[in-house]
C-alpha cells in the first residue's frame, strides 16, 4: 500500500493545470501516478453496511451508481467547466435525456432553440410531448425578444446550444440566462461545439452544461460518453434519478479513455481553432464555394457577439457548401483525400459529412442551407496547409 498522500488540486489553479491534474489520484495500492482502469462492477462493503445508502453516488459501491474512473472523470469535468459537480453518462444523448427526464414533468413547458442537434429536436418535437405531455416552444434563440415572448408561467427549462449544430448560430448566453431566471426556469446549454478553453457557460449564467464527451473532450475518436456539469444540488438530482434508476452510466474503460484524452484538450483546441479560422477564410474567398458559416468570419450574422462571448476563439466547426446540387456536394466530399467523410466531430482527424436539406428541422435554417444543403466540417489537428491543399484539390477535381 502506498503511503503517498492523495492529490488535492486547488480550484484556483490555471485551467491548463486543472486539465492535467484535476480528478487524478495516486493509486493507493500500486503508487501509480495515474488513476488506473478499475474494471469492477461491485466494490467491497464495510463490515457493517446497515447505514449505507444503496443508491449513494459519492463512493464506489456498484458501478451503476459510481465507480473509480467515473468519479475521477466527474471531478475533472467539474474543474474544467467551473461547476461544483458533474455526472458522466454513456453518451451525449444520455446526458441530454438525463437533464430533461430529471427536471421536467407532465404539463411543464420548455423553450428550446429552433436549431439543435437532431436527437434534441426529436426529443422535444416527438418523444417528450407525445409520451409525457411536456409542452414545447421552439424559438430563434439568437433573438432575445423571441425567447422572452416564448416564456410562460409553467416554463421550467430553457435549452439552447452555445454554437448551434449545424448552422453555427450563436446565442447570447447571459441574455438568455437572465430571461430564464426571471421566469424561475433553469437554463441548460449543450456546449459540445465550444468546450472549455473556448467557452464556459456557467460563468455566463447557465445552470447546467451538457457535453457529448465523445467529441472534443475525448478528442481521439475512440470512446463514447456524455456529461452534465452544474451546481452540486442539480447534479445530485440527475445522479439519483437519471443515472442510478435509469442506468445510463458510463463504462469504466470509456471513462478512463476520456479522462486521458481530456488532458490535452486546451492544446488540441488551439490547433482546431487556428486551422478553422484559416480554412474558413480560404473557403469564403473561393468563388466555387457558395457560402461558409463560421462564427470567426465577419460575414457571420453573430460574429460580433461570438467575438465578445468567446474571446476570439470561435471553435473548430463550420458549415459550408460548394456551388452546386447535392450530387456536386457528394462529389466534392469524395474527392477529399486527407479529410475523412464520416459523422461525429472534435476528433484528431478532420471529418466532413454532407447533410441533405429535407426534414422539418431545416425550416429554421438560413436560406443558403435550404438552397445548397451543407457540408458539416470538423477541422482536425492536421497541418493547416495540408488541409487547405486537400480542400483546394477537391474543388479543382469537382469543377474541372
Amino acid at each position: 500500500m502506498s503511503d503517498r498522500p492523495d492529490k488535492h488540486i486547488p480550484t484556483t489553479l490555471h485551467p491548463l493545470t486543472q486539465a492535467v491534474h484535476a480528478g487524478n489520484e495516486i493509486d493507493r495500492g500500486s503508487g501509480a501516478l495515474r488513476t488506473p482502469i478499475v474494471m469492477a462492477n461491485s466494490y467491497a462493503l464495510p463490515d457493517d453496511p446497515s447505514q449505507i445508502s444503496w443508491s449513494g453516488t459519492d463512493v464506489p459501491l456498484y458501478t451503476r451508481n459510481s465507480g473509480v474512473n467515473q468519479l475521477a472523470l466527474q471531478a475533472k469535468l467539474a474543474a474544467l467547466e467551473g461547476g461544483e459537480d458533474a455526472v458522466a453518462l454513456a453518451s451525449g444523448v444520455a446526458a441530454l435525456h438525463a437533464v430533461f427526464f430529471t427536471f421536467l414533468s407532465t404539463g411543464d413547458h420548455v423553450v428550446v432553440a429552433d436549431v439543435t442537434y437532431e436527437a434534441t429536436w426529436r426529443l422535444f418535437t416527438e418523444l417528450l410531448p407525445y409520451k409525457y405531455g411536456i409542452q414545447v416552444t421552439m424559438v430563434d434563440a439568437s433573438d432575445l425578444d423571441a425567447v422572452r415572448a416564448a416564456v410562460r408561467p409553467e416554463t421550467r427549462l430553457v435549452h439552447i446550444e452555445s454554437i448551434a449544430n449545424p448552422t453555427t448560430k450563436v446565442t447570447d448566453v447571459a441574455g438568455v440566462a437572465a430571461i430564464a431566471h426571471d421566469a424561475g426556469a433553469l437554463l441548460s446549454i449543450d456546449n459540445t461545439f465550444s468546450p472549455p478553453f473556448v467557452f464556459r457557460p456557467i460563468e455566463h449564467g447557465a445552470d447546467l452544461v451538457v457535453h457529448s464527451l465523445t467529441k472534443y473532450i475525448n478528442g481521439h475518436g475512440d470512446a463514447m460518453g456524455g456529461a452534465v456539469i452544474g451546481s452540486a444540488d442539480l447534479v445530485r438530482q440527475i445522479k439519483q434519478d437519471a443515472m442510478v434508476d435509469v442506468g445510463g452510466v458510463i463504462s469504466p474503460f470509456n471513462a478512463w479513455l476520456i479522462m486521458r484524452g481530456s488532458v490535452t484538450l486546451p492544446l488540441r483546441l488551439r490547433q482546431h481553432v487556428r486551422s478553422a479560422q484559416a480554412i474558413a477564410e480560404f473557403l469564403e474567398a473561393d468563388p466555387r464555394v457558395a457560402y461558409v458559416a463560421y462564427p470567426g468570419l465577419p460575414s457571420h450574422p453573430q460574429h460580433e457577439l461570438a467575438a465578445a462571448q468567446f474571446g476570439g476563439a470561435f471553435g473548430g466547426m463550420m458549415a459550408f457548401a460548394v456551388d452546386g446540387d447535392p450530387e456536386t456536394q457528394n462529389r466534392f466530399a469524395a474527392n477529399l483525400r486527407v479529410i475523412t467523410s464520416a459523422v461525429s466531430l472534435g476528433h484528431d482527424e478532420s471529418l466532413i459529412v454532407h447533410v441533405g436539406t429535407s426534414g422539418p428541422r431545416v425550416a429554421a435554417y438560413p436560406p443558403q442551407f435550404a438552397q445548397w444543403g451543407h457540408l458539416r466540417f470538423s477541422v482536425g489537428l492536421e497541418d493547416t496547409g495540408d488541409l487547405v491543399a486537400d480542400l483546394s484539390a477537391a474543388l479543382d477535381a469537382t469543377f474541372r
